[in-house]
């Protein structure tokens, strides 16, 4: 099992594993909840942040560095601007990691400044937002770190800040390392360069890369969504290079393909005397940015896909060559340019509307991390955050109206829920607020069709076994006929005429009882004479007669409850 693997990785396990022919069960990569924004990294990315976390004060929340230095000098900023903020990475002894770890989670600290050392195993369901100071080494990396956000299915805003100059420091870590190692890994930074500078829906871009198909042309949840680009007609230089790529037989990679149609001699073109041929250079009139975009969009929409086992390599699939001989439109969105000056405003985009009472929701927020406090337990132990909103729209007064907030069960409303009820119902009385419940129009409850069926047919004199086989019921393992008209004389046996008019019927159902053995009702009629009637497998018993039924209709208060 695990929970971020590309179709390669899926391969190589099944590969290594020996089971190349096994069934594979994958459930969604999609997190509907997650809102994913990339921003350029300017000179003011750290007030951009200070700002955002601000606007989001009380709010947990990770920003995620790649150096252990700026773990630390980006925690004394945040403690500087007057927020609350510990750092975690592997360079601090276990315990000081474990003691900012549960300062995190008690929520005594709103913000962690990590590695990515931290995450691993921490299941804190009400993390708001996570925070990329810089660009993260893969895609597999960065879905696992935003992952950390919204796990209760609240809101989860996902925010990266890129600069290439990230990347290319980045690359140079990799020096020294294997020759297969260091090709891998830069394939990987060009993913990570391509999701970052993408114009396309980032969901649909994520959801590609771990071989998922995202259909809708808008999430509604992404910067690239949210403010969507212009297109340009497309149809003649995806055309342009499927050419190049069937040309070239295959065998290379996105960068070979752009160096090629940009006209670039580099080692590897020259070497393989590529530069002599006659589509060399054939896309000069493009730059480099259009045709990855060119690439990068053709890769989603199915027309070429990724050899597996040669990781990158770019084959062309039957939707590629249908493509080829006869061409449709194909719209492009152009990469965005990033310049690391840009430094924009961080736009304060919220949740969506919401119904909530902020004012209640603060003040339950503060009576849960007293209770926490006091049990020392985490506060989302208590009432997750999507538990509170719930409550601070619906205003349950009474431990009953609690147990219907999604997440709150009867356990937790009797631990926890008596102190929340007795806050909200303070609060509602002294801002005078109708509740939703206050308003509701309770209505009437329609009579059950098989309980009037058989009300019905005992009033007809219908024999029980014929009701019971007509609506496929099981039978009552046992019968007793009561007239409470009758009181037996001290001493005497307990009889019933079976032709008295006032005759009343009532059975019982005894579960774990064998079906010939009789038993008496379990509410007896006060003042009245039960005589048992014993069963055969066929019903009542030869030996007894078969009762008169009523014909006044059963319409007394003693009849009623007897049915």
């Amino acid at each position: 099992m695990t929970a971020t693997a590309t179709p390669k990785v899926q391969h190589d396990i099944q590969k290594n594993l020996g089971m190349l022919d096994a069934t594979v069960f994958k459930s969604s990569f999609n997190r509907s909840n997650l809102y994913y924004e990339v921003r350029p990294k300017g000179k003011d990315v750290d007030r951009e942040i200070i700002k955002y976390i601000k606007a989001n004060e009380g709010k947990s929340g990770i920003v995620y560095c790649l150096s252990r230095k700026r773990v630390e000098e980006f925690t004394d900023i945040l403690c500087a601007n007057g927020i609350k903020a510990l750092p975690y990475h592997a360079g601090m002894d276990s315990q000081a990691r474990s003691r900012n770890q549960d300062a995190f989670l008690m929520e005594e600290a709103d913000v962690i400044v990590a590695t990515i050392a931290f995450g691993m195993g921490i299941d804190k369901p009400d993390v708001r937002y996570v925070i990329h100071y810089d660009i993260p080494k893969s895609l597999e990396g960065y879905y696992q770190e935003t992952g950390r956000a919204g796990r209760d299915g609240g809101e989860g805003r996902c925010l990266a800040f890129y600069a290439y100059k990230d990347l290319q420091k980045l690359e140079k870590f990799l020096q020294g390392k294997p020759i297969i190692e260091q090709e891998i890994g830069k394939q990987l930074l060009l993913e990570t360069a391509a999701y970052a500078e993408s114009a396309v829906c980032r969901r649909k871009v994520l959801l590609h890369y771990f071989g998922e198909e995202f259909t809708e042309e808008n999430c509604g949840s992404c910067d690239n969504c949210l403010t969507p680009r212009t297109t340009v007609e497309g149809k003649e230089l995806l055309v342009t290079a499927l050419e190049a790529i069937d040309l070239l037989r295959e065998r290379y990679k996105a960068e070979h393909i752009v160096d090629f149609l940009m006209g670039k001699e580099t080692a590897d073109i020259v070497s393989y005397q590529q530069n002599e041929m006659e589509q060399f250079g054939s896309g000069q009139e493009e730059d480099d940015k259009t045709w990855n975009a060119v690439l990068r969009q053709a890769l989603i929409a199915g027309y070429l896909t990724k050899e597996i086992e040669n990781y990158g390599t770019l084959r062309i699939t039957p939707q590629g060559r249908e493509f080829m001989e006869h061409p449709t439109s194909f719209r492009v969105v152009k990469d965005k340019e990033f310049e690391e000056d840009e430094g924009a405003d961080m736009p304060m985009r919220g949740s969506g509307a919401s119904a909530v009472d902020p004012a209640l929701f603060s003040i339950m927020k503060d009576l849960r991390k007293k209770l926490s406090k006091q049990l020392d337990v985490p506060p989302f132990v208590i009432f997750q955050d999507p538990s509170l909103e719930a409550m601070a729209t619906t205003y349950p007064v009474t431990l009953e109206e609690l147990q219907n907030i999604p997440g709150v069960g009867s356990g937790k409303a009797k631990r926890y829920g008596t102190e929340f009820v007795a806050l909200i119902k303070k609060y509602v009385e002294e801002n005078e607020i109708e509740r939703p419940e206050d308003m509701r129009v309770r209505t009437v409850a329609n009579k059950s069709k098989l309980k009037v069926y058989i009300v019905q047919s005992i009033d007809r004199k219908v024999a029980l076994d014929d009701i019971a086989s007509s609506k496929g019921l099981e039978f009552p393992s046992c019968w007793t006929r009561s007239n409470p008209s009758s009181t037996p004389a001290p001493g005497s046996t307990s009889t019933t005429s079976s032709s008295t008019p006032s005759t009343r019927i009532a059975w019982t159902t005894s579960i774990n009882t064998s079906r010939s053995q009789p038993r008496t009702a379990s509410r007896r009629p006060s003042k009245s004479s039960v005589a048992t009637i014993p069963r055969t497998r066929s019903g009542l018993s030869a030996s007894s007669s078969s009762p008169k039924w009523p014909t006044n209709g059963l319409t007394d208060q003693s009849s009623t409850n007897q049915r």
